[in-house]
């Protein structure tokens, strides 16, 4: 709670507050001159009027507690940001026509009402403001303004602090994504079981009371007739990279459409995918400065990963097939690389196909970066891409504009093969 807030700006409009004095001043003037009564009472309305509209607008923006809660600060996009605002007069003088305004950057908060106070009186109200687009906000302060009726003065106190707001991007629950494996020596022969959901199957138990629902092995309980659930184990050390074109001349697209905020959103579903299976992943991209996020498991990480990408911005002028080539030192046979870009240019292609002879996993998600234009003509065509990552064996899922991620990225994850070229082809 801010009882005081801050001392409080007084702006004056000068030229209606001049002109009512030089009119008061005319009228004592020509008044004393002429004798008639009537503009020795307009000069003293005046002359009266002024100093209270002063202290009037003083009084209403004076002794008052305002108390700013804010309920979240870090939030998933699409999620609502939630507070409450209370305003409490601490006079037995009713205080009119104040405007309370709650400045906030996240498009689509309501930042200003006008209210009236009684005596003591204590008002109150929530606010849930939905989160459209992620990224970093600011919210606050909190601003009381009193205004006279005559609005010749007005009074504005701050309450509170600035606060920032971070939303995350949307990652949606991938079911099944298949990538390939890591060649890890002795892979195999050292295992060790694990109670979470990962890519990797170790066999078969019965079903024991407490057990999900969906890890029921359902061929084998078929089979016996008894329930059946899965068994998991961790991949001895296999890390998980993942490459984010944020190149400036590759995307297309506007707001939610555009194939940036598309790019960001499959890279947080993929690393919530493997992170939830227990897997070490790591992140690079390349905006307004290279961003390299070391292999790590775990929730913290993931909220790393989350806040890098909420601030992540297609700025850069890094072609991909440089970064993969800059960073290639990072990717080894016990690495699995994946790239997500909307770009035509074979270049990062082949680039990755030089991954790939050296014994790295790679794989990729295409964005088909026609389709998030409004006028296509002039682009690359994403098929010749395809065509060349096909050729060069590279595992390969493709994105249209307002695909169903869950369903475009869960293309071969049961397979757990390459996916027919068919199936993700343009």
């Amino acid at each position: 709670m801010q009882p005081g807030g801050g001392p409080g700006r007084l702006e004056v409009r000068l030229l209606p507050v001049g002109a009512a004095a030089l009119v008061a001043a005319a009228a004592f003037i020509i008044g004393f001159a002429t004798g008639f009564w009537l503009l020795f009472r307009v000069a003293y309305v005046v002359a009266i009027a002024l100093p209270l509209l002063y202290l009037w607008t003083r009084s209403m923006g004076e002794s008052l507690d305002v108390e700013v809660m804010r309920r979240t600060q870090r939030v998933n996009q699409g999620q609502p940001l939630t507070g409450r605002l209370e305003l409490r007069s601490l006079t037995f003088w009713p205080k009119v026509w104040l405007e309370v305004e709650d400045p906030c950057s996240i498009p689509g908060h309501l930042t200003r009402r006008v209210l009236t106070l009684g005596p003591r009186e204590l008002k109150a109200w929530h606010y849930s403001t939905p989160t459209r687009r992620r990224g970093v906000y600011e919210l606050g302060p909190v601003t009381v303004t009193a205004i006279d009726p005559l609005g010749l003065f007005r009074l504005t106190r701050s309450f509170g602090r600035r606060d920032t707001v971070l939303v995350y991007p949307s990652a949606p629950e991938l079911p099944n994504f298949y990538i390939p494996p890591a060649n890890l020596p002795g892979e195999g022969r050292f295992r060790q079981r694990t109670h979470n959901v990962t890519p990797t199957v170790a066999g078969v138990r019965e079903y024991a009371p407490g057990d999900s629902y969906n890890r029921i092995h359902w061929p084998a309980t078929a089979r016996t007739g008894e329930l059946m659930v899965k068994q998991f184990e961790l991949d001895p050390s296999s890390d998980i990279w993942i490459v984010l074109d944020l190149e400036q001349a590759v995307h297309v697209g506007e707001d939610d459409d555009s194939s940036e905020e598309t790019a960001v959103s499959i890279c947080a579903s993929i690393a919530r995918y493997f992170l939830g299976a227990n897997r070490s992943v790591g992140l690079v991209s390349f905006g307004e400065a290279l961003n390299v996020q070391e292999p790590d498991r775990g929730q913290n990480h993931y909220t790393r990963i989350l806040e890098s990408l909420a601030m992540a911005r297609a700025v850069g002028d890094a072609p991909l097939s440089a970064l993969l080539l800059e960073e290639a030192r990072r990717f080894g046979r016990h690495t699995t690389v994946v790239v997500v870009t909307p770009s035509t240019d074979e270049s990062w292609a082949l680039a990755l196909m030089t991954l790939a002879a050296r014994g790295v996993p790679v794989a990729a998600v295409l964005l088909e970066a026609e389709t998030f234009a409004d006028d296509a003509d002039g682009m690359g065509s994403s098929l010749d891409v395809y065509g060349t990552l096909a050729a060069g064996g590279v595992y390969t899922y493709t994105v249209k504009r307002r695909d169903d991620l869950v369903r475009a990225l869960s293309a071969g994850g049961d397979a757990g093969v390459r996916a027919r070229p068919e199936a993700g082809r343009p």
